[in-house]
Formats: C-alpha cells, structure tokens, sequence
C-alpha cells in the first residue's frame, strides 16, 4: 500500500512519512557507498517519487523507459534495458545496506516482481524523526518494527533476473562495485556500426548490419542483449565508459564499414568496458561484385555473432578468467557446464550436477539451467559418470528435464539440443532428429549444438552429413572442446579416411574421459597402429571394465548401425579385448536365460 493508506504496522508506530522516505533517499544516492553505475540513482528516485505520489500502480517498464533512460515513444519490451537496471539496483540497495546503511532508520528496497519500492523501519528510533536520526538505538542490533509494502501492478518476474543473483550480491558484499555482470550472464550492447565510407552504399550497409547483428546475438541464450532502442540511443563512436556508466553493460561489440568501388570492409571489435580493453578485433573484406549486399551483411553477422557470443566464444573465455570468486551463482553454472563439456571428467560432473540442481531449485523457470541439467543426467548412463540408483532412470530424469527446458522457453537452443539427445538416447531417433532440425534452423552458428547434432547423425549411420556439421563447428570454434574432435574422428574411421582419423583422435586427447581410448584404439587398428591400438585398447578396459562385456548393448544404445557395430568390434578384437560379437551375445543371452542388460 502507499503511504497514504493504512500501514500494517503495530499501533504504536506509524508507517514512515513522505519526508521520512525523502531523507533516507537522499541518504542513499549520496553515500560514496551507493555506487553510480548506470542510471540507478534516477531510477530509485523516479520509483519513490511516483509511489509517494500515489502512481506506484502506474509504474511500468514503458514508463521508466521513457522518463529515466528518456527512450523514445515507440520503445519496446523486447529491449531489457529496464530489467537490467532492475536487478542492478536491487543488488546495489543490498550493498548499501551492508556496508554502510545498516543502521539506516529506514529501508528501501525494490521487491522482485515489479518496480515499485518497499519502505520499513530499519531500527529501534522511538520519537525520533528519519531525518534527525544519526545513530539509531541499540546499535548493532537491527529489527524490523514495521513494514510497509507499497503495492502496484509491476512487470511480471523475470528469469534473468535471478541468473546471477548470488554470484552478483557476493561481488557486492566484498565491495567490488565494479564487478557488476547481468543477472543471465554477460550483457552486450551493439552500437550503430559507422559509416566510415562517401559511398551512399556504406550507409545503407552500416545500419543494416547493425540490425542484423541485434536479430542473430539474442540465438544465443546464454548472453544479454541491449536492444535496438538501445542501439539506436548511442553513437558509433560511442566511449566504452559511457556504456559502463549509463547502461552497466559489460561487453561493447562496435566498428565501422567502409565502400570503395566494388570492394567492402568491415571491422569489428568487442571491448570490456570494465577496462576499456579490445578483447578482439576483426577485418572482413568482400566484393560486391560477386556477392549482394544483404548476402554479406548476413554473413558477416553471422561471423561476429559466432564468434563473440558462442558458449565457448570471446566474452564466455573473458568470463571464465575473471569468474565470480567461490560462489555457486547460476551463471556460474553455466561456465562450469561448458568447461565440462570440454574434459569430461568424473569429477566435474559430480559438481556442474549440484550446481545446477541448485540452481534451477532456486530459479525453477531458468529454461537453459534446466538443459543443461537433462545433458548431465544424461551423462550418468552413456558415460557412467556418478550414476544414482533407483527410480526415475537417468534417460528419464533426463528427459523430464528437456521437456521442462522446452516448455519454458520453447526458442532455446539449448533446450532443444537436450531434447534431441535425450531422445536419441530412449531410442526415439526420428523424433531426435525432427527437434534437432528446428534447433539449428533456430541458430545455425551454435557450435555446441552442431557439435551434438553431428555426433547424433554420426552414429546413426550418417557419417558425411555427420562429419560436415562436425566440421562446421570446429571451423566456428577451432579450440572447441576434444569431445569434437574425437567423434570427428569417428566419422573419419568410419568414412575409412585413416590420415584424418589419426589427427584427430590426436587433437581431441581426452586422457580421462574413457570412451576417448576406445575410438583411438579402432583407429590406430585401422592405421596399423597396433602398439598404440593395444596401449589405449588396455587404458580404456581398465577405466570401464562393464563396457567390453556389454558391448553389443552399448553399441545399440548409442543407435550404432548393425554394420558399423560388427566393424568396431571386429577392431577392438585386434586391439586384444575378447569382445563378442553379436551372434555370440545372443548365445551367451540365451545361455544365462536373460538379456544383456542396457546401461
């Protein structure tokens, strides 16, 4: 309720006064300790001043969007830019309020679910007013004597906002104001590329490639993109400073095009705007005599956006350098998943499996949370790392898991790929197949995804289609992770290109993870390899002694063609692992009176 109406407070205290408010605002927005990053300062004030004026019902995005960031009529929602500051300014009040507003007589805080403030007594000041309290009584000693809620119809929760919220409040805690990342993990802002060219081509291309930039960087889920309005708000030689100050984005994408005759230039760089650093700079050149320009612009963004915001791309390695310190924030989360996926360790599926229970329990509607999760759980089976026993299985759990990720957000290319693999894996190959199609048509340029998705056409035969999305991902991510290369080099023993093979298995040189030792195995066989074929023949039977036993039922689970199973059993025999065949398993089936059980 606004302060104008009845408090629920207890009798003998009323509910803090407009100027009561007014004071602890100022308090705030004044104190070296209330960092000015962004606009937060006018933000709160905007808030408090339309709820004591009895608009908190009134207080909206469009509106805050109009009158703090002065943002044109014709804003849109699809531009995060007050959600952002949102959650920004809920940390930084949680800051405040730690270091040096504990004793405050008044608390304002921003209730997640909408815009408008809360007001409550912070303390013990009977008969004193806000604005002559210095210390409060009983210091040291903090007790909410009153609480007052003022209520008004806000923006409905977001998931990002909570992405990060513990990895943030930890930064802020210690103080480090100026470690400030989004709630979903880093935030971009595009500004307007510059035309640096007389042609009246260059124009045309720059703001085109400008939008084609803000349509392909929001495919990729695991980053924060400024919208348009944004965009369209800057200059295109726009301080990276001024993009810290005003709009608290970590990452700046800019650069500038130039047209001379037939011939385009495009470069393009990406600044932290914490140091004012270029974490990379590219040059592209084209000729508009073979190609139009709509065809190069795309393409262009297409590079850019791979590049920079891939999950194994420049700002998620600027990320993973500089990570929040000893936390289990959910974008944390996400950078341990993808450092996972690039070992594949026991170990380290044991913690990215508790991080992100942990976090999608705090944060049920975090979609690319829940994706993740259902590939972890899906590693318990095919990889036998950390498997729990008992009832749902791990394909179930995992499957559980993708259809949650799909409901939520049914655009995510996570979610989608976890969906594929989880029915890959429950032997629903078509219907694997059919999610995987729409998920690279959603975005062709994630590299995660057609790494999967050319591991799953592989194995079910088709190994070129297979090994050219393979392909495709390590020319877009050249130090993607082994799991890569080591199914590329599958694709090539298959394909009987032997040179490939070997390089390959080479370059994917994941020591710890088992299976790795089995494919070099078959292909050192191929390649007359044969001391080295036996040495990983050995390591691979050491690390997973269930698997040579079960071999058949391990090939199968993998949907593995009846011809490919005989050719890598037939290798593994020659690389000295007494593995059966399949007429010899059915025997051995018929013999124990049961089936070779699946893992």
């Amino acid at each position: 309720m606004s302060p104008g109406d009845k408090a629920a407070s207890p009798p003998s205290r009323p509910a803090p006064s407009p100027d009561d408010i007014r004071a602890q605002l100022d308090r705030i927005i004044t104190n070296p300790e209330f960092p000015h990053v962004g606009r937060s300062g006018a933000f709160l004030t905007y808030v408090t001043e339309e709820t004591l004026a009895g608009r908190a019902d009134r207080i909206k995005g469009y509106s805050i969007a109009v009158e703090v960031f002065k943002r044109s009529e014709g804003f849109t929602q699809d531009d995060p830019v007050v959600r952002i500051e949102a959650g920004r300014l809920r940390r930084l009040l949680e800051r405040y309020y730690f270091v040096a507003g504990q004793h405050d007589p008044i608390r304002i805080d921003i209730p997640k679910g909408g815009y408008a403030p809360s007001f409550e007594w912070n303390g013990a000041f009977e008969g004193r007013s806000a604005k002559d309290a210095k210390t409060p009584a009983g210091r040291g000693f903090r007790v909410q004597l009153d609480r007052v809620m003022v209520v008004g119809i806000g923006a409905g929760a977001m998931l990002g906002i909570g992405i990060a919220a513990f990895a943030l409040s930890t930064h802020l805690l210690l103080g480090r104001s100026n470690a400030l990342l989004s709630e979903g993990g880093p935030t971009l802002v595009v500004a307007p590329f510059a035309d640096l060219g007389d042609a009246p081509q260059a124009e045309l291309y720059s703001a085109g490639l400008t939008e084609e930039l803000l349509t392909v960087l929001p495919r990729f889920k695991e980053i924060h993109v400024f919208g348009r309005e944004t965009s369209k708000s800057l200059s295109p030689g726009v301080p990276a400073s001024q993009v810290r100050g005003e709009l608290g984005a970590r990452f700046l994408l800019a650069g500038g095009v130039r047209v001379a005759g037939e011939r385009v230039r495009v470069t393009a760089r990406l600044v932290d705007t914490e140091t004012d650093k270029i974490l990379w700079s590219e040059t592209y050149d084209d000729d508009l005599h073979s190609r139009d320009l709509f065809s190069i612009q795309s393409d262009v963004a297409n590079k850019v956006a791979t590049t920079v915001a891939q999950p194994y791309g420049i700002m998620a390695q600027a990320d993973a350098v500089n990570p929040p310190p000893d936390d289990v924030g959910v974008y944390t989360c996400t950078l341990r998943f993808y450092a996972y996926r690039a070992e594949l360790t026991v170990k380290q599926h044991a913690n990215v499996r508790s991080c992100l229970e942990n976090a999608v329990e705090r944060y049920p509607t975090f979609a690319t949370g829940w994706a993740m999760l259902s590939l972890i759980y899906l590693d318990e089976e095919r990889f036998r790392f950390n498997t729990r026993s008992g009832t749902p299985t791990p394909v179930e759990r995992s499957l559980s898991a993708a259809r949650r990720a799909v409901q939520l957000d049914a655009g995510n290319t996570r979610a989608l790929q976890a969906l594929m693999t989880a029915l890959f894996f429950n032997q629903q190959v078509p219907e694997a197949f059919k999610v995987g199609e729409q998920a690279l048509e959603t975005n062709p340029n994630d590299t995660e995804l057609l790494g999967e998705f050319g591991t799953r056409v592989a194995q079910s035969g088709q190994w070129e289609r297979g090994a050219a999305l393979l392909d495709r991902a390590l020319e877009l991510n050249p130090g993607g992770g082994g799991f890569y290369h080591g199914t590329r080099a599958l694709a090539a023993y298959m394909l009987h290109d032997n040179r490939t093979a070997v390089i390959e298995i080479r370059q994917a040189d994941l020591q710890t993870f088992p299976l790795y030792h089995a494919v070099a195995a078959v292909i050192y066989v191929n390649a007359d390899m044969m001391d080295d074929a036996r040495r990983e023949a050995k390591l691979f039977n050491e690390m997973r002694p269930d698997f040579i036993p079960n071999i058949v039922a391990e090939l199968k689970s993998r949907n593995f063609q009846p011809a490919d199973r005989a050719r890598m059993i037939a290798d593994i025999r020659k690389a000295g692992l007494p593995a059966v065949d399949e007429v010899q398993a059915s025997m051995l089936r018929s013999t124990k009176g049961a089936p070779v059980s699946r893992p």
